[in-house]
């Protein structure tokens, strides 16, 4: 029998689509009144320990002027069950399933009208993650998400007879952050997703950041999964550079997240060519300046960091590689980046680790690849703590993603926007 626990801190991912059904039935027709349906969508967020559902959203705004002052946390109630899309093995472990009451801390009204749910939630609290992770694979899936409204009193309005909401209907994951990134596949069958920059291109090409993701978010190909989500909701790895901050910094730039088929250790060599080859076509479709081209990545992502500037010296302006992986984990086997390849980058790099990382450990893989690593940079925190949280060790792309690592006065942010290839 598989065996559901709850992480500390949950990763993050996509929703699974579902119905939500609830009514107090002794209300359905209060009244004599017709049946009311309402949809309702999931508002999520993606925090720096990733993705959960922050609030929901009623679509009340057809039933007329509700009277604000009248609704309260208790109005609702709300029930959330999370499970694995994909079937888990017996004996198998998949964190972060659930099957919960969720905490209503606020009910308001938006500026449509609509009834929003606040849902209590930080980091490492669990029951609103929308990422399970499976034991056995390595992998972050999309949990599927059902979840449940119940009406506890009626709704007050300004004008007409109060409402008893009969039916529910649960929509749509919205992420607004995610959603910015559109869906693509390259001509090589590799997913990947991409922001495109509010300014216009018109007047001169602009950058592109090349995002890789960590292990726990490429696919899983023998249950046929190859989401293209879990990129972008599992940390702010990719979404950091997308927002208003690094867009300003960057004077506009286009993010781009592959999803490696696997994941990336697994075959560096085979892979470099096919994220080459999305980076060309990005530059060829849309007006990227090739000079200004930047390659960002964490654990798995960071060795392929390092390896695409390995593979392509003339390529990138400059590589940020986040607790990346040289040296093969567990010991046994050759270097997964020799000390020859490491001593002949010339991309200025800079490289990113936190001392008490226990999955990667530091002094043999950042700290040896900056020691070999021609004039390269290298920011070590002692721990990975953001406001006031303290997340694994591991977790030092958190930082790279809120452009905290800086030296000399000059953020990293500002450091890859200055560099030129």
């Amino acid at each position: 029998m598989s065996t559901s626990v709850t992480r500390r801190t949950v990763l993050a991912g996509g929703a699974g689509a579902a119905v939500g059904l609830a009514l107090p039935g002794a209300a359905a027709h209060a009244g004599g009144h017709r049946p009311t349906s309402v949809s309702f969508t999931l508002d999520a967020r993606t925090l720096d320990g990733g993705e959960q559902v922050t609030s929901v959203t009623l679509h009340t705004g057809r039933l007329g002027s509700i009277d604000a002052a009248r609704l309260s946390p208790g109005t609702f109630t709300v029930h959330a069950k999370a499970t694995s899309p994909i079937p888990i093995a017996p004996g198998d472990l998949i964190f972060s399933e659930y099957d919960l009451d969720r905490t209503v801390t606020a009910a308001r009204l938006d500026r449509h009208g609509n009834i929003v749910l606040e849902l209590s939630h930080a980091e490492g609290q669990p029951g609103g993650g929308t990422l399970g992770y499976i034991v056995s694979r390595g992998r972050n899936v999309q949990l599927d998400l059902v979840y449940t409204i119940t009406q506890n009193t009626p709704l007050v309005r300004r004008h007409g007879p109060p409402v008893t909401i009969t039916r529910f209907v649960q929509g749509r994951l919205s992420n607004p952050e995610v959603d910015a990134f559109s869906h693509h596949v390259s001509r090589s069958g590799m997913k990947y997703r991409l922001y495109s920059p509010e300014r216009s291109p018109r007047h001169g090409r602009l950058p592109l950041i090349l995002w890789l993701h960590g292990g726990g978010e490429g696919a899983s190909l023998p249950d046929d999964y190859y989401d293209n989500e879990t990129t972008l909701r599992a940390n702010r790895g990719a979404l950091g550079f997308a927002t208003p901050e690094a867009q300003r910094i960057f004077s506009g730039a286009y993010v781009v997240a592959p999803q490696s088929t696997s994941y990336w250790m697994e075959d560096g060599p085979r892979f470099a060519p096919l994220i080459r080859e999305i980076v060309e076509d990005l530059v060829r479709r849309k007006r990227v300046d090739p000079d200004r081209i930047y390659v960002a990545g964490c654990s798995n992502g960071g060795y392929m960091s390092l390896e695409m500037t390995v593979a392509y010296p003339d390529l990138f302006a400059a590589s940020v590689p986040i607790c990346g992986v040289v040296e093969p984990l567990g010991g046994g086997g050759p270097p997964l980046v020799t000390d020859a390849e490491l001593a002949g980058i010339n991309t200025p790099t800079w490289l990113v680790t936190s001392r008490d990382d226990d999955t990667v450990p530091p002094e043999s893989n950042t700290i040896h690849a900056h020691n070999l690593i021609p004039g390269s940079l290298i920011t070590l925190y002692d721990h990975v703590v953001w406001n006031g949280y303290q997340f694994p060790g591991h977790w030092s792309w958190i930082y790279v993603a809120r452009n905290d690592p800086s030296l000399n006065g000059t953020h990293i942010w500002q450091w890859m926007a200055l560099s030129r290839r």
